[in-house]
């Protein structure tokens, strides 16, 4: 039995955020129809690469793992009708549209709550359903600029830097629609009662700014760009090595700091900390010794000092060679639906359970395959909801 088998989730989201928050919940247990519109192609979904001939994408087929799927359009009468008779049963919904969009069609939380009084509704978007920048569009970039988490970001010469993570909508987005979702089940299971859960991605940047937003909040100073610990202000940072690639270093603790000078023969740098008074001068010295050796040998070196040096691996280094992440088990192999001679390898949930562990039971199906099946079961006409193009 998995953790969340209880749940019935109906999600309308699109790209990356809302997929990425059922996902989770999908391969802990939880039931969940995706929605979509048959003449509004997702565009995360159609990126490519393809798995071989198909005709499923690698990001179909790792964010659709362990869900039904089908075609619905929302803005026919019917399309309405059938939502309203699916959140009988699906009594959680995740939507991604703009503020107001679901109230317009008819499908906002007051209509379905009024369908089914426990429903639990989540909307998440990227500035919420109040403020001034409500309506605004926006992307991961903008959500972490607006939040001040890029000003203290980067370097000083060449300023902010993107990273090829989405930040504000997994780590903020999908995350925080997760915990809502679960903490409004937890209400739910105590009250009776559902809710709505407001979930806005720029929101939850706003704490990433963390320990010097903290700190700033108290003393008004503002953090500054490799002017701080734990942003190249101090030892801790990357490092080229001789082969052009790179070591982190994260030695911040006296014992680690202590290791890592022993380990690069620099013992006299010990007693002038992670943080001495001339950092620039001493990180040049680090960045000149960590050169004389490639990042292999100096990984070598580093095996035998506990110092928090890891070198940057590659997704191939990463997902394929490394043997942390094969005994943790992040990457899985998934029987890919329709084609029973066909799984493929995809990135796993990081939720280690021990009673009732994750399941990845399929990856996904092809937008819109189960339309009729779920039609079907709700004792609706297929052919007949398909002539007035409720499927388009």
């Amino acid at each position: 039995m998995g953790s969340l088998d209880d749940l019935k989730i109906l999600d309308f989201s699109t790209l990356l955020p809302g997929p990425y928050a059922t996902l989770m919940l999908a391969d802990m247990g939880a039931e969940v129809l995706k929605i979509s519109s048959a003449s509004r192609p997702d565009i995360v979904l159609d990126y490519p690469p393809f798995i071989g001939d198909t005709g499923v994408s690698a990001s179909q087929a790792w964010l659709g793992r362990n869900k039904k799927t089908m075609f619905l359009n929302l803005k026919t009468g019917e399309g309405k009708a059938v939502v309203k008779e699916l959140v009988k049963e699906y009594d959680i919904v995740l939507e991604q549209f703009r503020p107001g969009v679901m109230e317009k069609l008819g499908l906002g939380y007051e209509d379905l709550k009024a369908v089914n009084p426990k429903l639990i509704y989540c909307s998440l978007t990227g500035y919420g359903q109040t403020g001034p920048l409500r309506d605004a569009a926006g992307h991961d970039i903008n959500y972490m600029s607006r939040s001040g988490i890029i000003s203290q970001a980067g370097r000083r010469e060449s300023g902010p830097s993107l990273m090829n993570f989405q930040i504000a909508d997994i780590a903020v987005g999908s995350m925080n629609s997760v915990i809502g979702i679960l903490a409004a089940v937890n209400y739910r299971k105590n009250t009776g009662k559902g809710q709505y859960i407001d979930v806005a991605m720029m929101d939850g940047c706003v704490p990433f700014n963390s320990l010097d937003g903290a700190g700033f909040l108290v003393s008004g100073k503002e953090p500054k760009r490799e002017g701080e610990r734990l942003n190249g202000g101090c030892i801790y940072d990357f490092y080229e090595t001789k082969d052009g690639e790179y070591l982190s270093v994260g030695s911040l603790e006296p014992q680690f700091w202590s290791r890592f000078c022993t380990a690069i023969g620099r013992e006299d740098l010990i007693e002038g900390t992670v943080y001495p008074p001339n950092i620039d001068e001493v990180k040049a010295e680090i960045r000149g010794i960590l050169k004389t050796k490639t990042r292999d040998e100096w990984v070598e070196v580093f095996s035998h000092y506990d110092a928090c040096v890891q070198p940057v691996l590659n997704l191939k280094e990463a997902l394929l060679e490394d043997e942390q992440v094969k005994e943790r088990e992040m990457v899985v192999d998934v029987k890919l639906p329709l084609h029973e001679d066909v799984s493929v390898k995809q990135l796993a949930t990081a939720v280690k359970l021990s009673e009732c562990p994750c399941e990845y039971k399929f990856a996904g199906y092809p937008t819109g395959y189960h339309t009729k099946e779920v039609i079907e079961q709700l004792g609706m006409d297929y052919a007949e909801l398909k002539a007035k193009g409720v499927f388009d």
